[in-house]
């Protein structure tokens, strides 16, 4: 006589089910940044306010930081006229999230007052920001 008793298949498939429910939420949740920073994100909002100033050949970009972690900006390219690979003495600016802020970039580039220019801001996160600023 067999007197051994376990717990029946469909139990035991119930069990099995509702532990990979757990975990997976458990998964989705540190992914999504809602148990950790893994999730977090910068999100650069440039203002209307930016512009060429072309008696300084100065970019004036007015930013503000809406995400949840620092930008790096590494790079400021205005389309077809130029590349600034480094602001003033460092290679690289970073912004903190809820960070409003105002980056002056001295420029070698002509631009002529009135023309709209295409700005893009590049991010060590891999981000390409773009914006339309007026030379004045």
């Amino acid at each position: 006589m067999n007197t051994r008793k376990g717990i029946s298949p469909v139990l035991a498939t119930v069990i099995i089910i509702a532990v990979t429910l757990v975990i997976a939420i458990g998964v989705i949740g540190w992914i999504m940044g809602i148990w950790g920073s893994f999730g977090t994100t910068e999100s650069l909002q440039v203002f209307p306010d930016s512009n060429i100033d072309t008696g300084t050949n100065t970019l004036t970009l007015h930013v503000k930081n809406t995400g949840t972690a620092s930008a790096v900006i590494y790079k400021v390219e205005i389309v077809g006229v130029e590349t600034v690979t480094s602001f003033g003495t460092v290679t690289t600016v970073a912004i903190s999230p809820g960070v409003d802020t105002t980056l002056s970039i001295t420029l070698t580039g002509t631009y002529t007052p009135g023309t709209y220019y295409t700005v893009k801001i590049y991010t060590q996160a891999g981000n390409i920001y773009t914006a339309q600023v007026r030379a004045q």
